[in-house]
This record gives C-alpha cells, sequence and structure tokens, in this order.
C-alpha cells in the first residue's frame, strides 16, 4: 500500500462550508468510530463548527462507565479454589471488556480520546492482574479524557494499575525507583531527552516516593506511607525543596508548559490529522504549534485545543481524509457502525478476540510505548488476518439476516433511490459508504461492478427504464437475489486497500 506523505497546507481557520457526506463521514471515523448512513446524512448540510461543539460537550458532560460489583474486590473476595478464583477473573475482565467496546461503538468522542489515551498513559493488565485496579484506571481514562491534562498526569500516576506497572508500589524513601519517573518525563509530558536530565529524573524519584502500602492482602488499593517517604530536599527542574508527588507535577508543568503542550499536541495531531507531523510538504509543525498555544492558553483543558482543530481547515482538508491505517478495533467497530448490522454482546466478544489476534489486545498494549499504529497494523500476516475475519463478521451477519444487506443498501442510496434498477447506484454509494474517498481507479469501481452484477441475474434485467407489470426487471428493493449481491459486494470491498483507510 503507498502510504501518505503530508502535504496538508491548510490553516487552522476555521472550516464554514456546510459538510457534504465526505467530510460528514470524516468527522465521524476520526472523532468515534464512524457512524451510520443516517447519522451522516443527518451530519450533511450542518455547520461543522456546530456539530463539533455538539459532539464535544457530549464527551465532556459524559459520565464513565458504572462500577461494576467487584470494582473494590481484592484477592480474599474471591474462591479459595485457585482454578475457580481464576474463572470468576477472566468472567469480570470479559464484562468489563464489553462494556468498554459498547462504549467505544456508542460514545463517539469520550471514548475515543480515553482509548487513545490508554495507549499514551499505558498500563498492561496482563502485569498487574487486578480487575479493581483495571476499573479504577479505566474510569481516571474516561472521567479526564476530554478534561485538563494536568489533572489526568497527576490522577493517572496514583492508579493502583500505574504504580504496579511502574514500580511505584515499590518507589521506597530509602531505596529510589526511578521507572515511574523517567516514563513521567520520556513517555507521559515531555518526550524523550526535552527539557528534563538523568538528574531531574533521579531527584524526582526521591519525590515521588512513599506510595507503597499495598495491604496484607493482593489487589488492595496502593495508599500513601510517610514513613516511606524521602523528606530531604530535592532539585527538579532547577527547583529545591522537600518536594511531593504534587510538588513534582506543579513544578513540571510550571517550568516546562511549552514543551508539554508541543509534545501533546503532537501526538493528537498524529492521531486525529495525519500519523506524519513531520513532512516537509504541508504546515504540521505550524498546526501544532498553534494547539500548543491554545493548551497553554487554556491551563492544560484538552476540550479547546480539540475544538479548534476539529473546527478547522486543517482538519477537513482533503489531504486529511483517507491519510491514516485503521487500528483492528477501527475495522470492526467501524463495519458495524457503518452496517447498522445488528449486533449483540457477543458480536463484540469477537471484536475484542479477534482486535487480540491482530496485535491489539485492550487492556494490554504490546509495551510501555504502547502500539506505534499506523504502518505497525499492517504486515503480511496482519493484512491476510484482517480479510479473512472481516469475511467471518460479514457471513455472521448474512447467516443472521440476509434482509439486512438489503437495507443496508437501501439506506446507502436514498428514499429517492430505493428502488432503482440501477446497479451503479447501488455500488456507488457503497463503496462511498465504506471506503473514505470510493476507490483509486476506474478499473478498480469496474472490478466492484462485476462481483455486483453476478451471474444470477441476466444483464438485461438491469437498467433505468422500470414500467410496473414488466418482465422480472431488478430493482433495489424487492429482487431477491440482493441481499446476496451487497454481502459479496462488501466481502469484495473489504480486500481493497481503500477500506484499509480512515
Amino acid at each position: 500500500m503507498e502510504y501518505f506523505v503530508n502535504c496538508n497546507t491548510s490553516t487552522l481557520a476555521p472550516y464554514t462550508t456546510p459538510l457534504d457526506k465526505v467530510r460528514a463521514a470524516h468527522l465521524y471515523r476520526r472523532l468515534g468510530f464512524s457512524a451510520s448512513v443516517q447519522t451522516i446524512d443527518q451530519a450533511v448540510g450542518q455547520n461543522a463548527g456546530t456539530l463539533v461543539d455538539t459532539l464535544i460537550n457530549e464527551a465532556v458532560t459524559m459520565p464513565p462507565l458504572a462500577a461494576p460489583a467487584w470494582s473494590d474486590w481484592n484477592n480474599s473476595n474471591y474462591p479459595a479454589d485457585d482454578d475457580l478464583a481464576r474463572q470468576v477473573r477472566r468472567a469480570q475482565t470479559e464484562e468489563w471488556a464489553v462494556a468498554y467496546t459498547n462504549g467505544m461503538l456508542n460514545n463517539n468522542l469520550r471514548d475515543r480520546l480515553s482509548f487513545f489515551w490508554s495507549n499514551h498513559f499505558v498500563t498492561e493488565l496482563d502485569v498487574y492482574d487486578c480487575n479493581s485496579f483495571l476499573y479504577y484506571y479505566t474510569d481516571c481514562l474516561q472521567r479526564n479524557a476530554i478534561g485538563n491534562f494536568k489533572t489526568f498526569v497527576s490522577e493517572i500516576g496514583l492508579t493502583s494499575a500505574m504504580l504496579y506497572y511502574l514500580d511505584g508500589a515499590y518507589n521506597n524513601g530509602n531505596n529510589p525507583n526511578e521507572n515511574y519517573a523517567r516514563e513521567l518525563y520520556e513517555l507521559f509530558t515531555l518526550g524523550e531527552g526535552n527539557g528534563y536530565t538523568e538528574q531531574d529524573i533521579i531527584e524526582t524519584a526521591k519525590a515521588l516516593t512513599g506510595y507503597v502500602e499495598r495491604g496484607e492482602i493482593g489487589c488492595t488499593q496502593v495508599t500513601f506511607d510517610p514513613t516511606r517517604f524521602d523528606a530531604g530536599p530535592k532539585t527538579i527542574l532547577g527547583q529545591t525543596g522537600n518536594w511531593n508527588y504534587d510538588d513534582v507535577i506543579d513544578i513540571l508543568f510550571q517550568e516546562r508548559p511549552n514543551e508539554i503542550a508541543n509534545f501533546i499536541c503532537q501526538k493528537l495531531y498524529e492521531y486525529f490529522v495525519h500519523p506524519d507531523s513531520d513532512d516537509d510538504a504541508g504546515n504540521a509543525q505550524s498546526i501544532i504549534n498553534g494547539l500548543a498555544a491554545t493548551m497553554v492558553s487554556n491551563n492544560f483543558e484538552i476540550a479547546p485545543v480539540l475544538s479548534q482543530l476539529f473546527k478547522s481547515e486543517h482538519f477537513f482538508d482533503d489531504e486529511a481524509i483517507g491519510v491514516i491505517i485503521k487500528s483492528p478495533f477501527d475495522i470492526y467497530l467501524n463495519l458495524i457502525k457503518e452496517s447498522n448490522f445488528a449486533y449483540n454482546d457477543n458480536t463484540v466478544l469477537n471484536v475484542i478476540d479477534t482486535t487480540r489476534m491482530l496485535g491489539q489486545e485492550l487492556f494490554d498494549p504490546v509495551d510501555v510505548a504502547g502500539w506505534q499504529r499506523d504502518r505497525s497494523w499492517i504486515n503480511t500476516n496482519f493484512i491476510i488476518g484482517r480479510w479473512l475475519t472481516v469475511e467471518v463478521f460479514l457471513e455472521i451477519f448474512y447467516q443472521s439476516n440476509q434482509e439486512q444487506f438489503r437495507t443496508l443498501a437501501m439506506d446507502a442510496v436514498g428514499p429517492a433511490d430505493s428502488n432503482t434498477s440501477n446497479p451503479e447506484t447501488v455500488v456507488r454509494a457503497l463503496v462511498n459508504k465504506f471506503t473514505p474517498l470510493g476507490l483509486l481507479t476506474d478499473q478498480d469501481f469496474e472490478n466492484a461492478m462485476d462481483v455486483f452484477k453476478i451471474e444470477d441475474v441476466p444483464e438485461e434485467y438491469y437498467g433505468s427504464d422500470y414500467v410496473p407489470g414488466g418482465l422480472g426487471l431488478w430493482m433495489l428493493s424487492v429482487s431477491p437475489e440482493v441481499p446476496q449481491q451487497v454481502f459479496l459486494l462488501l466481502m469484495h470491498l473489504s480486500r481493497q486497500p481503500e477500506f484499509q483507510l480512515k
């Protein structure tokens, strides 16, 4: 697959043209996990700023997932039998994974962001292995996903999941552990080697000591033990004092605001706009600088930054559409949303299992640096895995209810063409629905047409001159072959390079 160079030269000036179908779909593919035909149709003609405001306000006011019954369990709550305990833990993890993935399907920007932050403030369930810790970590991601970044940094570092994952729970005053201090700077706020020294890491580790009270029973939430805190003076980013955890966060954001804002805004840009932010052909760096200035001037509130970005000419530029490779979760969640096919929790569980096979395991990124996304999603094994597994999902949907494939096609063409006898109308509507910019060449489109026009329907039955009472002319709304035709077309489209993009 040819990879895209970032040639986007548009600015952060507001995009004022009423949204067309391509840009409405682009907005929902980036701010959520895509949307149905009906949702896109409702967005067409709207002002981008108004719609973005609605989506951001929805994300800001949305409550986190309700706490499960086991949210405060420690090991004493589980059966004494190890095998039974493992079964209960697996069931809880599965329950929470399904609830969270349903949230990604339904919550648009809020959980698109919480999922993004889970790959920034990385923990791995396999390492800390406590479902109660997983709940509070996820809750922190959702509550802060579009809140204040400084507050987010402060809160995430004190979740038990993070304290165990990066050894904060073993960071004693008499024997400081530097792991979290290093990642706080390198991965979470500043970027590698940007604005801090090795001595800053050593001193910061001392200030972060004391969060080591782990209780007598496993999976007990970690708390602060003042007797295990290093109460001596520390010099951090040029400031000297008897600093503690809160002081570290204050000093970091006071002394390095521009570095933090640029680092975070670059990650947001690469996630939401284009994976390459350093191409000379475009002006990505000037966009990132503008977003960073907005972040600093708004005291590290995330919403104003995203509002400025998502309303901009830069975000809606042609060069920003269809240039990001779908993650495994994008592949399957987008398919569910865009088709509007009926699904249930078993479908969602199948998504979770399938994404694991393709390198994106929910709650378990590959390492502390997270999934590297984009190019890393595509190799020989993964692309074949994508093709085969999408086909499996389509087959399950088809076996469940063939007529929903006709409904999808009728929704895609719109009411005016619901009785069309022209296969090109149907194929073009579905191609445009499932690919961000259509197929690359005329021949590619003709190939899709050939797949759709199956041998069961004679060529002379297709046409636009339908006369009521005529002899068996093919019609989208009534011909019995239509569900199979749509199914075969989607099977074909799922193997096209354009299907892999968003």
